[in-house]
């Protein structure tokens, strides 16, 4: 099994669950409340964890009840946070969900901690980023200490996991120089590429658009369609599960920290990982909240 070190984000989730989204100036009462462990980087990291990897976190938390819970509970899942700060001026990560009775959501993030950790704090977990197989990071986090962490892993010749989310326009060369493989759904890549993905033709075009920046493997997510792929010469579309979605809150973060523990590091049972992936999410979306959706290696066996 790999080994996984995650850098990234962080959050508290609040989730209101509402019949349907409110319109702009209207007032909804929602029929149900709670707090959650979340936040991409710490969603991904479980989703690593449960299905079996030796797990790392790098990040960072504020001096807060939100930054102590989170950390109890990443604890509790046995990921390695060692790497995570606790900073004394900032308050921790949050996310304020809403999700429909159709499993769609709508999300706010305040980021918090999650920016203000620095490359130098990254350098003091060099030695965990060299013991890794993938470095998955985020778009929720400090982006020059996610320049920092991928540069070593290229130094250390560990492959990296970037999920461009999320998306932003003016995405660093210097990282995109770094990153062995990118996970954007169709939004992203088509901000990411300026190409509309609306068939496999298109989503060829971005994935070669994506190569010539240097990304050896490109997995563009297509939500209930599942995940294309092009690496090595090699593409097709992985098919989703037909289920029943009642909240797709961190369906992409589980594919992608599931995909990551069974992915071989030269890519070539991509097929396979993604299979695995699309299995785990889809577990993911029949249930509420981000973390406690996320399911257990023997849930996939």
């Amino acid at each position: 099994m790999n080994t996984i070190t995650v850098v990234g984000s962080i959050n508290l989730d609040t989730t209101l669950r509402v019949n349907q989204m409110p319109k702009p100036g209207e007032t909804l009462h929602a029929k149900e409340h709670f707090t959650a462990g979340g936040g991409k980087g710490a969603n991904q990291a479980v989703a690593a964890k449960r299905s079996g990897a030796d797990t790392y976190f790098i990040g960072a938390v504020g001096n807060d009840g939100a930054g102590m819970m989170m950390k109890e509970l990443m604890t509790h899942e046995d990921i390695d946070i060692n790497g995570v700060n606790t900073l004394d001026n900032q308050s921790t990560g949050q996310a304020f969900i809403t999700v429909d009775d159709a499993g769609e959501n709508s999300i706010m993030i305040f980021s918090g901690a999650n920016n203000s950790f620095t490359p130098e704090q990254v350098k003091e977990s060099t030695e965990t980023i060299a013991k890794s197989d993938f470095i998955i990071s985020q778009f929720e986090s400090a982006m020059d200490s996610t320049v920092e962490a991928f540069n070593i892993a290229r130094d250390k010749k560990v492959k990296t996991i970037l999920n461009p989310a999320p998306a932003i326009n003016d995405m660093p060369i210097e990282l995109l120089s770094v990153t062995d493989m990118i996970i954007p759904n169709e939004t992203e890549t088509e901000i990411l590429t300026g190409i509309k993905i609306i068939d496999e033709d298109s989503l060829k075009k971005a994935a070669e658009y994506l190569h010539g920046l240097g990304i050896e493997a490109v997995i563009i997510t297509i939500g209930s369609k599942g995940a294309f792929y092009d690496v090595n010469g090699k593409s097709g579309i992985i098919p989703a599960l037909k289920v029943k979605a009642v909240d797709t809150t961190a369906a992409g973060d589980t594919f992608i920290g599931a995909l990551s523990t069974v992915l071989k590091s030269d890519f070539s049972n991509i097929e396979e990982a993604i299979t695995y992936g699309n299995k785990a999410s889809s577990l993911t979306v029949q249930r509420f909240g981000a973390q406690p959706s996320i399911p257990y290696k023997n849930e996939l066996i």
